[in-house]
């Protein structure tokens, strides 16, 4: 546990003066910025340089300009107060919620799937705060500000716990004015379709194709994108053909922006996954949101 030493800790008011001066180059700017004379400002600078016993500046008439220890220290002192303003921002935004939880997503089961269906556990447990980030792969949650994460793969992290949430079922789906277009009547005619690829599922199409039983030149080609929400709306504006899970385009499909090409369907290897740290388990409001998602999932 880092504790931080008391007599390092400068006045906050002087390590402002200095980040100022330090980004603008200038006492006046940094003066001009803080609402502050001229001379105020070089005085919580002196203060400053006088506690730590170095210079943080050279100066030359009216320039000052940055000592190597002084632009090492401008670094730190920048991330320390954006990190302190941060935290300020988050103790005030809590004020009156009955709990924080700091969730990484997946952004296309986020904004698709989970998002839509946050309003019933606000319902359910008022004054509660869900603060949504997007990671891609698995982290460490003793460096990461996470409490949980929705995780796509295996279920292997190393300290958390992986709750199943869902298998992924894929579809081939396209625009109905580009089935009409490319007349696309079996799977053999999607061989000369444009095959809309996403790029962390880099074998779907050729494990589609050999699961239909239908030969394929490449079934790599085709614009990649990162993200389902890429390929879905690309699909849905007649780009080419694409293999989505079918959960995450049920408003496509309920519009007829998209449709099931043909109801031969792919169950991808990996899954969804509620992760979090096996020393929170037991957290009541992390508790309350993995007994609701299971829920919801069981529903759906």
């Amino acid at each position: 546990m880092n504790v931080f030493r008391r007599g390092f800790l400068p006045n906050v008011g002087n390590l402002l003066a200095f980040e100022a001066t330090a980004r603008h180059g200038s006492v006046s700017r940094a003066a001009e910025e803080l609402n502050l004379t001229q001379s105020a400002v070089s005085r919580q600078i002196q203060q400053l340089e006088e506690s730590l016993g170095v210079s943080l500046f050279s100066r030359s008439r009216q320039r000052v300009v940055l000592t190597d220890v002084g632009r090492m220290y401008a670094s730190q002192v920048r991330s320390t107060l954006s990190e302190l303003s941060d935290a300020t921002h988050q103790a005030i935004a809590l004020s009156g919620t009955s709990g924080v939880l700091n969730l990484a997503t997946l952004p296309t089961f986020g904004t698709r799937w989970l998002i839509p269906r946050i309003p019933d556990f606000f319902t359910r447990h008022p004054g509660a705060t869900v603060n949504f980030g997007v990671r891609l792969v698995p982290f460490d949650f003793d460096t990461d500000p996470f409490d949980a994460a929705i995780h796509f793969g295996e279920p292997h992290w190393p300290g958390a716990v992986c709750e199943l949430l869902r298998n992924e079922e894929v579809v081939p789906v396209c625009s109905p004015a580009y089935r009409e277009r490319e007349n696309l009547r079996t799977p053999q005619d999607l061989t000369r379709a444009t095959l809309l690829q996403q790029s962390t599922r880099p074998t779907a199409w050729a494990e589609w194709f050999a699961s239909v039983g239908v030969s394929v030149g490449n079934p790599l080609r085709g614009p990649r994108f990162e993200q389902f929400a890429m390929v879905a709306q690309a699909a849905a504006a007649g780009l080419g053909a694409a293999l989505i899970p079918h959960f995450l385009i049920a408003d496509e499909l309920a519009s007829r922006r998209l449709e099931i090409l043909f109801p031969q369907s792919l169950v991808s290897g990996g899954a969804y996954y509620l992760v979090y740290p096996e020393h929170k388990a037991e957290t009541p409001l992390l508790r309350s949101f993995r007994d609701w998602i299971l829920s919801e999932i069981r529903q759906g």
